[in-house]
């Protein structure tokens, strides 16, 4: 059986203020992503939270990066949340329309569900429904009546991801798979080295099974989250090349 590959990361790139830190000294804002993508193999982005992708900067996106480097984008706020109700099939068509520009660089879709959006599986089943079977889908449900043996076999059922986020106010979460692949974020505003190492324990069960597995830090103001991520991935005995 092939391993999994760990798609390690963090929230977002386009960060200036890392430079010393993570980026060289005077990297040009175009040049971030390029930089960033040399040495860890997949990002979260953030701007397509607030605003669909313009073709033009997928394009751009795609050509800062290698082949084998994977995007994960952020269902945009407004459109997820209208498809999250009686207008799933055309707001998921306008939704997902932008993140075909991807191609095989998708590497999924995060589905944001907020915290004041209780357990529905009326609305769950509608998005699920009609999501396109072509587009890997991990959903990120922030109240906890959701998280549920009920929920979970819905996900399985369609094979989408259930996203694992452990926060600052909170036990650490249990890792299921739901579909092809597993969902971290690590979303404290710290971790220690022994913490990353227990968390590369937890991963290592499923990419030894086989099974590609997303984390992402969180962003913080200097960039030491980036390098918790080599850290992860050197731990996991996935290399970085410089």
């Amino acid at each position: 059986m092939n391993r999994g590959r760990l798609l390690v990361g963090t929230s977002g790139f386009a960060y200036p203020a890392w430079a010393p830190l993570f980026y060289p000294a005077g990297t040009r804002a175009d040049g971030l992503l390029g930089e960033y993508s040399a040495r860890l193999p997949a990002v979260e982005l953030n701007n397509t939270f607030y605003q669909q992708p313009r073709p033009e900067r997928v394009a751009a996106w795609l050509d800062a990066t290698p082949p084998d480097f994977r995007f994960v984008v952020k269902a945009q706020r407004g459109g997820s949340l209208r498809a999250f109700g009686s207008a799933a099939q055309e707001t998921v068509d306008w939704l997902t329309g932008p993140y075909r520009a991807f191609g095989l660089r998708l590497g999924c879709v995060l589905y944001r569900v907020p915290r004041e959006i209780v357990r529905d599986d009326a609305r769950l089943a509608a998005l699920l429904a009609v999501w396109p079977a072509d587009l890997p889908l991990t959903l990120e449900f922030q109240h906890p009546s959701w998280h549920d043996d009920e929920v979970f076999e819905q996900l399985r059922a369609r094979r989408a991801a259930l996203c694992a986020t452990d926060l600052d106010e909170t036990e650490a979460p249990d890792l299921r798979r739901t579909a092809d692949h597993v969902y971290l974020r690590l979303r404290r505003t710290s971790y220690t080295a022994k913490e990353v190492s227990g968390w590369a324990d937890r991963l290592e069960a499923f990419l030894s099974d086989g099974t590609d597995c997303y984390v992402f830090f969180r962003h913080d103001e200097q960039g030491e989250s980036a390098h918790r991520a080599i850290a992860l991935r050197a731990l996991l005995a996935e290399p970085v090349t410089s």
